[in-house]
């Protein structure tokens, strides 16, 4: 397996386009290199309550059952591992600790990272997730406004795809600076495709 590479939440967006998805942001520690993960509405409200300290629900989220379960039972969450990324779709593993004895169980992304964000216990990549699917920083050039559309929303995956490489490569950049990380990732498969 690939050197793991650790990474942190660095935010939620919400996705403007028809889909009404999130993406959740990571960005690798040492290289700030960000991935965007597209994810559920649900998942997405159960980071921001994780996220935001100050936050309790009335009653328990299915993340927080969880979570109570895992300390009564005094089974620790060692880490979360992003592991994989095939055609636009990520796999986690959960690496648990539990009377001297390790664990792996898949998981989704989402569940694994508000999990990990309720045990307070470190994410990591793979360089190999981070090569396909990272994007770096980058900063805005004076002729860019980023009150352009980069692309029109009703625009699908066929349409990038007969789009040149050249140009994916300019829509990624432009996708980046406006923040729209679901287009980004979108146009970052399209990119891996070809």
């Amino acid at each position: 397996m690939d050197k793991k590479i650790r990474v942190e939440v660095k935010g939620l967006t919400y996705s403007e386009r028809p889909s009404g998805a999130y993406a959740l942001l990571l960005e690798s520690v040492n290289e700030k290199i960000k991935i965007p993960i597209v994810i559920g509405a649900f998942e997405a409200q159960s980071i921001a309550i994780a996220l935001d300290k100050t936050t309790k629900p009335p009653r328990p989220m299915t993340h927080d059952l969880f979570q109570s379960v895992l300390d009564k039972h005094k089974i620790n969450l060692k880490e979360v591992l992003i592991k994989d990324l095939q055609d636009g779709v990520f796999y986690a593993e959960l690496i648990f600790k539990s009377l001297d004895k390790e664990h792996q169980i898949d998981s989704r992304p989402s569940d694994a990272i508000a999990l990990a964000l309720r045990s307070d216990c470190p994410i990591y990549t793979t360089k190999e997730v981070l090569i396909k699917a990272g994007m770096a920083s980058m900063t805005t050039p004076e002729n860019y406004s980023l009150q352009n559309p980069v692309i029109s929303q009703h625009q699908n995956s066929d349409d990038l795809n007969s789009i040149s490489k050249k140009k994916l490569e300019e829509l990624l950049n432009k996708a980046i600076l406006s923040e729209d990380y679901e287009l980004a990732a979108r146009i970052r498969d399209t990119l891996n495709n070809k």
